[in-house]
């Protein structure tokens, strides 16, 4: 495996926006992934395994529940503290950034905001430190787009509830020890459940043949007839507000972590242009070269600016589910936009593992239809700024 040589591009000097914490957190994350996940993740890739070993430094590094308060184990920074530690996760790879950026906010996220206290106590320690792994259930085999038309519902059984129903394509399901499942009451009302592996009816199997995520664990949450206690429904918000305030998050550490691939492609296209040498030359002294590295600079710093205006919103609490979507749709296709060029400019050695970017256009192909699809959120955009909702 070749060292990992990465260079963070920042032509607008976007780094004295930032406060010496932030940049203290960032080069430690950045230094955990060029230790532990460059060194490992092509191969994990290939045989399309979760390298399970990373775990342990995801928790260590604040990656899970970055911003979950520290009386409930997790590090108690701000938003834009969560967004680069994303950035640099997903520069070593979307999967592994999908692991932290599910338990942080669509696990972590649901339980500290409409749990109890004692279902703080319980459960957030435990999934901040890695003991536990979560997963989110809301994606269904027939609502995707539409998770408001979910199938999967529970019953009051007195001393119980009973649940039953699918979701499918969740990350983290073959390893999560808890599954936060959404799922509607008799009354069609959305509601959030705890729900624990080892509990009766409840299975998690493995997605296989995935061309994109392989280096991250994929599956179902299969309900049959489960019981689940009644102190494991999140008890202060309901309604399908509630998983998309989640989704909310985890999009908005998508839009940082995006970044993170976009740059490493561009790092990786700009080193390997200045030593191919063709018609005696460096390749990238020829000017459509030039052009495409010199637009990919540009749309990262346009993105790296975007997302820090997010991010600070996000920590004065004014930033709009509209916003998120746009800086998600935004930067998703660029990265993969960025990942393609860099692939041309790398010829034949860009398909294989001995460099990043095929591996990051796989991902990204992923991530652009994930939480959200492209079209979804221009949707999102069109009916925030027209009033007129095109979904119905």
């Amino acid at each position: 495996m070749p060292k990992d040589l990465f260079t963070a591009p920042d032509y607008y000097l976007l780094d004295e926006l930032l406060t010496d914490e932030h940049k203290l957190i960032r080069e430690a994350a950045r230094e955990w992934v060029k230790r532990e996940v460059s060194p490992i993740i092509e191969e994990a890739a290939q045989q399309a395994k979760f390298p399970t070993s990373i775990v342990k430094g995801l928790a260590e590094i604040g990656a899970f529940g970055p911003y979950i308060p520290v009386e409930y184990g997790g590090a108690g920074l701000d938003q834009m503290s969560y967004g680069l530690i994303m950035q640099e996760i997903e520069r070593g790879d979307s999967g592994v950034r999908s692991t932290a950026s599910v338990q942080s906010s669509l696990v972590m996220y649901p339980i500290w905001k409409f749990g109890d206290e004692t279902q703080r106590q319980k459960y957030l320690p435990k999934l901040a430190s890695g003991e536990f792994m979560g997963c989110f259930g809301l994606t269904e085999p027939n609502h995707g787009s539409n998770p408001g038309g979910m199938e999967t519902k529970f019953k009051d059984m007195g001393d119980h509830y009973l649940l039953n129903g699918a979701k499918m394509w969740i990350s983290n399901a073959p390893i999560a020890d808890i599954a936060v499942v959404w799922a509607k009451n008799e009354q069609g009302r959305i509601h959030g459940l705890i729900v624990e592996r080892g509990m009766a009816g409840f299975s998690t199997p493995e997605t296989h043949h995935k061309w994109s995520l392989r280096a991250s664990a994929t599956g179902e949450l299969i309900f049959d007839n489960v019981k689940v206690p009644k102190e494991n429904l999140l008890p202060n918000k309901s309604g399908l507000g509630a998983p998309l305030q989640c989704l909310d998050s985890a999009r908005y550490g998508i839009a940082w972590g995006a970044i993170g691939a976009a740059m490493d492609c561009y790092d990786t296209a700009l080193r390997y242009a200045k030593e191919r040498v063709q018609f005696g030359k460096p390749i990238a002294g020829f000017q459509l070269q030039q052009k495409k590295l010199a637009e990919m600079i540009t749309d990262i710093t346009k993105a790296q600016l975007l997302t820090w205006r997010l991010g600070t919103l996000r920590n004065e609490n004014r930033a709009t589910s509209a916003q998120i979507s746009m800086a998600k749709r935004n930067n998703v296709a660029m990265a993969l936009q960025i990942a393609r060029e860099s692939r041309q400019i790398l010829g034949a050695m860009g398909i294989t593992g001995d460099y990043s970017i095929m591996r990051h256009m796989m991902n990204l192909e992923s991530v652009v239809t994930y939480e959200g699809t492209h079209d979804i959120h221009l949707l999102i955009t069109g009916f925030d700024i027209t009033g007129i909702s095109a979904f119905n």
